[in-house]
Order: structure tokens, then C-alpha cells, then sequence
């Protein structure tokens, strides 16, 4: 059976980022590792049309030594607890072919769980995470958080939060033939 997909980032789309410089980075530990208002009922929603939910996920903090592994299965443990997940893809290796833009963990999860990736999603805040998608064939959303930092390639739409993103997968979930859209 082929599968349809959202693959969602974790800092700054599921859960709250610390913001540096007008830059996101992840919680330094499960104390300000806070979901947004909303999470949870967005993710069930596209779960009820059937998409599997997968989070795609850098951590480089973990190979630069400023978070301990621990701490971030601490928090994958939260998500898994706290939301409807079908899996959890990270890296850590900024040199690897799974370390977004790089498609590898996308490519990876379809294979795994026979995912067609033409039919599927990924959302994120960065322009790593649009780069991903795009890069492995997903129609991707942008969340605008007014970052200090550009997007490189154009996602197909961008969107304010993970709930209005969900209401832009929903009204093009039959036939997602988009073109530079906005919510």
C-alpha cells in the first residue's frame, strides 16, 4: 500500500524554538521544551485523512556537544507521549546525506513505511527544511516565523503556524496541484 506522508520539523514548528539574533535554535533541555498551542488537534486532523506523520529532525547540538543525547530522546519521548507521531527521523551529522536540505531522511521514511513522496508533505520554518522537501519531491510548507534569515528555493506555499498549514494540506489533499500559495 502506498502511503501519504507529512513530514514535520520539530524546533519552531511542533514545539517552541529558543530565539537568538532573530536566529532558532532547539530547548537546552526538556524544562522549555514546550509544544505550541494547537499541536495536538492539528496533527489529529491530518491523521483523520489519513497522512502518516513522521518528524524530520537536525540536531547538530548533540555532535557539537551542547545537548546530551538523553536530553533529546527526553523530548522525542514527550513528542511520542503528546502527539500523533508514526516516527521520528533525526541527525545529528552535518556532513551526512540525511542532514536536511539533504533528502535522506525523507528518503529513508518512504522507503521504511512505503511512502510516495509525490503525494506528500513537508512543513517547516526554515529554509533547510523547504530545501529538504523540494529536494526530495514533497510539496512543502513554509511557517513564516520572521526569522533573520532567507529561504533559498520557493516553498509551494507559506503559512502562518502548524494550524493554518494543516488547513492549506486539507483543502489541496485530493489534488495538490499548487503554485506559490499563501495562508
Amino acid at each position: 500500500m502506498i502511503r501519504r506522508a507529512v513530514f514535520l520539523d520539530r524546533d519552531g514548528v511542533l514545539n517552541q524554538p529558543v530565539i537568538r539574533d532573530g536566529k532558532p535554535y532547539p530547548p537546552p533541555d526538556l524544562d522549555h521544551f514546550k509544544l505550541f498551542p494547537n499541536t495536538g488537534q492539528a496533527l489529529q486532523r491530518l491523521r483523520s485523512a489519513g497522512f502518516m506523520l513522521i518528524v524530520a529532525t537536525n540536531q547538530p547540538d548533540v555532535a557539537r556537544g551542547l545537548q546530551s543525547s538523553e536530553t533529546l530522546e527526553a523530548m522525542h519521548r514527550h513528542l511520542r507521549a503528546a502527539l500523533p507521531l508514526d516516527g521520528i527521523e533525526v541527525c545529528c551529522d552535518e556532513h551526512s546525506d540525511r542532514y536536511k536540505p539533504q533528502p535522506g531522511m525523507l528518503l529513508e521514511a518512504a522507503r521504511e513505511h512505503g511512502i510516495d513522496l509525490s503525494r506528500s508533505w513537508m512543513v517547516g520554518d526554515r529554509w533547510r527544511d523547504v530545501d529538504c522537501g523540494r529536494n526530495a519531491g514533497c510539496f512543502t510548507i513554509h511557517i513564516d516565523r520572521g526569522y533573520a534569515e532567507s529561504l533559498r528555493m520557493a516553498p509551494h506555499a507559506t503559512c502562518t503556524d502548524l494550524p493554518a498549514a494543516v488547513d492549506f494540506i486539507l483543502a489541496h489533499n485530493s489534488s495538490p496541484t499548487i503554485t506559490g500559495t499563501s495562508s
